[in-house]
């Protein structure tokens, strides 16, 4: 998969994190109901394996589904055999080295220059901006300039409003968690979850 292009085609990541293993699917497939099939599920999840064999299984093998919060050559390994399609890692860690091997595409994350250009040496797809809610816009613009051929993916913070934002400073996509998944993750709403996907869908396509 060439995960630049399905973050440029996409433009919105959805971030599932949840302790409900039930809650967390049925939040994934909401998200791909709506129209949003590009979805991270973060390891930091319970049984977030088990979450990705059954999404693969409900979605079949051509949706963009990846593994978050990817940190060990173990979780890239576990993250392949559930079916992920791409990882995705909050900063440079060892789990890049083992999937650079296994062919498997990986969104790193990355804030000062420094770790932009470690992390595009060591093999990153793209590059996860970091937390960007501090720097924000201005701070994507400016690392661009240096930078204008790395796939910036902002994390962190961002809803509707600067989603749109980063998209039009030169983001190839955004990843949002919070935002979009509100309660959903721990039993909450669905219909609300189907609402906030439907208008990021709209608002982002």
């Amino acid at each position: 998969m060439n995960l630049r292009e399905v973050l440029r085609a996409h433009r919105l990541l959805a971030v599932v994190r949840a302790d409900d293993p039930d809650a967390a699917l049925d939040s994934v497939l909401v998200l791909a109901e709506a129209g949003i099939t590009l979805i991270e599920v973060s390891l930091t999840s319970k049984d977030a394996i088990g979450v990705l064999v059954r999404a693969r299984a409900a979605l079949g093998p051509e949706v963009p589904l990846g593994a978050g919060t990817v940190l060990t050559e173990a979780d890239v390994v576990q993250a392949e055999q559930a079916g992920a399609a791409f990882v995705v890692m909050p900063g440079l860690a060892p789990a890049l080295a083992e999937s650079v091997r296994l062919g498997l595409p990986a969104l790193v994350g990355a804030l000062t220059p420094t770790e932009v250009i470690s992390a595009s040496v060591a093999g990153a797809s793209a590059v996860k901006l970091f937390p960007a809610a501090p720097g924000g816009v201005d701070y994507l613009r400016t690392l661009r300039e240096p930078f204008p051929d790395v796939p910036f993916v902002p994390f962190g913070g961002v809803d509707v409003e600067s989603a749109r934002a980063y998209l039009a400073a030169g983001a190839v996509a955004v990843g949002v968690g919070s935002a979009l998944l509100g309660d959903a993750t721990r039993g909450g709403d669905l219909t609300h979850l189907r609402e906030r996907a439907t208008a990021f869908h709209t608002a982002l396509m």
